[in-house]
Parts: C-alpha cells; structure tokens; sequence
C-alpha cells in the first residue's frame, strides 16, 4: 500500500498558536531553520488517547531551544495543552505527536537573532518504527560511518535537527545493506546509540547501557531503566567498546518510536533476544498503555 505523502494528509496541525488544516501549514523557502537546521523537535507517543510523559518532553523542547539560543514563545502548560487538543480532534486515539520548534524567514544569514521563533504540532498514525514481523525476532544493525560529535562541538543535550544528518546518512547506508538500521560509536571509539533510539546490551543477567555523555539521555530510555530496576535487574551505565559486543548476550534499542526493540545483529556479532528483552519489551508496553490494559 503506497504511503499517502505528509504533506498530502488530511486533519489539522497546530501551528503559532492556530489550528490550521493539514494541506495548508506551510512555511517559506527561505526559513532559517531550513537553511541553517535552527530547529528542534519532540516525538511522543499517545496511547489509549493519553500522550505518554507529555511534560517530560515538552520541557525538553523547551530546554533544546534554549541550547539553541531561542525561546520558544509559549508556556509548557500551553504547548501541553495544544497537543493535547489536537489528539482529540484529529480523533486518535493511539498515535505519534511531533511538535518542532524553529527560526523563521524574517531574515537570511548566520546570524538572526530577530527571526520569529514559531511552534508547531502535528500528530498522525504511527504503529511501529520496524517492522512488526521481524521486530520480536530481533532487528538487524550495520555499523554507522559517522560518529556522535564532541560535546564540546555540537549541542549534543538538544534534541535539534541538525544533529540528526548523520543519523538519517547512517540509516539509509545501512538501508542499502538490507539492515534496518546501524550503531553507531561517538567520536572516542565508544559504543553510543542507533540512529533514532538509545541502546542496551545484557550480560549475565545484567544490563549495560553506554553512558549519556554525548548523545540524548532519551526519555524512554530513563523509563526502560526505571522498569529494569523495578524487576530487581542490575543496569549499569558504563562505558561500552566495541570488542565488548561478542560478549553480550542479548541487545535492545529503546526510543518513542521504536518503543523496546530486541537486536539479533550488529555487523558481525549476533544477539538472541531473550527472556530480559521479551520482559521489559512487556513491561513497557504495560507502562505506556493502562487504559488500553484496562480497558481489555
């Protein structure tokens, strides 16, 4: 079935402050944040119709335009209750919630401290990031070119667009390879993160994650953590290398989009998603979905 295109979908996006329809929330050509990726965005998931820790990224957005240099021009307590607004009249129920923050066209250079810092929300269906087929059986991982930059180079905390061109280069080389998507190292040499969602690793009954030093501290990752924890499970964040992946047992991505997603395979070493992943891909799902569980 062909994608309908996301500029073509039907409904309503919320955009400075305006429910506008879907077709029509555009921007211009020459938008800054186009040009010089002066944006930073939030992906949250809504489940049985509640949007799962709202305020937790919604104060991350905020804080991500901070680290760029910007304030976003509305309050949390507005940005959470516009998301929430336009869940119920686009009418979903379970869905992927995506506000993005950015620098206007006002003016065109390096510089534009005067630029209009607009807000917009859209949400739309969304069921899983990999494919539902393959997920429980463990995706496959290629091993990324590029690396997390030096916090000392880049605002490594934010959740802004630019950081993700290496992300998106990343993913579709290992596309290309038949893999679903790739690891990738920082620039130490250290393992990091996937393209889009944080990563775990299990060992003797103990979990290991890399430390969050240079890459997003993601939200769901905290979560996975807490539920860990809550299990009795030992997790440790730690520096990971490379030649420790052959003797890890089984492996884990987490992020709002890819939710728990057991690994089977990066590059050369090969995981078996076992009973550590299937649990806490089960515990996570019954964290972000009481109603739904209820309701069944």
């Amino acid at each position: 079935m062909t994608s309908v295109p996301f500029d073509q979908r039907d409904g309503q996006i919320w955009i400075n402050g305006d429910f506008v329809p879907w077709k029509e929330a555009k921007i211009h050509v020459l938008t800054h944040g186009l040009h010089y990726a002066s944006a930073v965005f939030e992906g949250e998931r809504a489940y049985g119709g509640e949007i799962f820790k709202l305020r937790e990224h919604t104060e991350r957005l905020v804080e991500s335009g901070r680290l760029l240099g910007f304030q976003i021009p509305y309050s949390a307590e507005a940005i959470d209750a516009a998301c929430v607004e336009l869940l119920a009249r686009q009418g979903f129920s379970d869905a992927y919630v995506r506000p993005i923050a950015w620098r206007g066209s006002e003016s065109l250079g390096v510089s534009a401290q005067q630029n209009r810092i607009n807000l917009a929300i859209a949400i739309w269906q969304w069921p899983s990031y990999f494919d539902p087929e393959q997920r429980m059986k463990g995706i496959r991982l290629d091993m990324a070119e590029y690396r997390r930059p030096d916090p000392r180079t880049a605002p490594s905390k934010a959740k802004a667009t630019g950081l993700y061109m290496i992300c998106t280069i990343s993913k579709h080389a290992a596309e290309a390879k038949g893999y679903a998507d790739a690891l990738m190292l920082d620039w130490r040499g250290h393992v990091a993160e996937a393209t889009g969602a944080n990563v775990f690793f299990v060992k003797d009954g103990v979990i290991h994650t890399p430390n969050a030093d240079c890459f997003l501290n993601g939200i769901t990752r905290r979560t996975v953590i807490d539920l860990a924890r809550r299990r009795g499970y030992e997790v440790r964040e730690r520096t990971i290398l490379p030649e420790e992946l052959s003797g890890f047992s089984e492996c884990f991505l987490t992020g709002t989009a890819a939710e728990v997603t057991p690994v089977s395979e990066i590059g050369e070493y090969r995981f078996t998603p076992g009973d550590i992943s299937r649990q806490l891909v089960s515990d996570y799902a019954d964290a972000v979905q009481p109603r739904r569980a209820a309701a069944e």
